[in-house]
């Protein structure tokens, strides 16, 4: 269960980073109140899943699908270059996010 929070704890960092690049540096009320919804829900529930992972595994997932996730959204919603070294700087952090997954 406790990567199944992991996961919507990192969805949910994703919403946030998108919704704060909407607020425009919290200038936009609507905006802002669903980057700070969201970020304390993604924190809240990486906060229930490292009641049973371990620090470093739950934090690096957690950074790494915000990370990714919010690339693909800068690239597929924000209109955003895709160029290869960010492609592969993409694949990279995917990579290791699979390696730390073996691990635990």
């Amino acid at each position: 269960m406790a990567w199944i929070w992991l996961v919507f704890a990192g969805v949910l960092e994703i919403v946030w980073a998108f919704f704060m690049k909407q607020s425009h540096g919290f200038t936009r009320l609507v905006p802002s109140i669903v980057t700070i919804a969201t970020m304390v829900a993604s924190f809240a529930l990486l906060s229930v899943s490292m009641r049973s992972l371990p620090l470093g595994t739950a934090y690096t997932i957690w950074t790494g699908i915000g990370a990714v996730g919010a690339f693909l959204v800068g690239v597929f919603v924000l209109g955003e270059p895709a160029n290869p070294m960010r492609i592969v700087a993409a694949v990279t952090i995917v990579s290791g996010l699979v390696m730390m997954k073996l691990s635990s």
